[in-house]
């Protein structure tokens, strides 16, 4: 049994612990930080799962980015507590924030992963699109909320 909700101020510090958990302190370093650096999240969009006992279990963030005109939404980063992994909460907190995306009128959504494990959710190689190196371009990845929304969009992603 876990608890759904939207990341508060509290859980803040509870959330950086467990991507430094997962992806190690210098996860900071990578190109999709420096998008993020001064930029606040898209509250709505940040989503935490909790187990009975109120142990954070995963986490999920997105933020606001651009391509050229294009405004996008950065997902990540997502996290499993390594205890949870294989459990599915990764593809509930995905699925979930997806549906909240949609219900906010979001028309793209970018991130930064593994092609096949993304791809069950819709997400697509985008080869027009470029992360701050040294982002490996296999990487990113597109999703269109809306039909078509990627169609046109290319360039660099920048800090919106």
């Amino acid at each position: 049994m876990y608890q759904l909700t939207q990341e508060t101020m509290a859980d803040g510090a509870e959330v950086e612990a467990l991507y430094d958990l997962c992806f190690a302190p210098g996860r900071t370093a990578l190109s999709s930080y420096r998008l993020r650096d001064g930029v606040p999240t898209i509250a709505p969009l940040c989503l935490v799962l909790r187990d009975a006992e109120g142990v954070l279990a995963a986490a999920i963030r997105y933020w606001p980015a651009r391509v050229g005109d294009a405004a996008i939404f950065l997902l990540g980063p997502i996290a499993v507590h390594p205890t949870r992994q294989g459990e599915g909460l990764g593809a509930l907190l995905i699925a979930e924030s997806l549906d909240v995306a949609r219900g906010l009128g979001a028309a793209r959504v970018l991130l930064v992963g593994d092609a096949p494990y993304y791809g069950r959710f819709g997400f697509a190689k985008l080869n027009d699109v470029v992360m701050p190196p040294p982002t490996n371009p296999d990487r990113v990845l597109g999703l269109a909320l809306v039909l078509g929304a990627w169609d046109g969009v290319v360039g660099d992603v920048v800090r919106a």
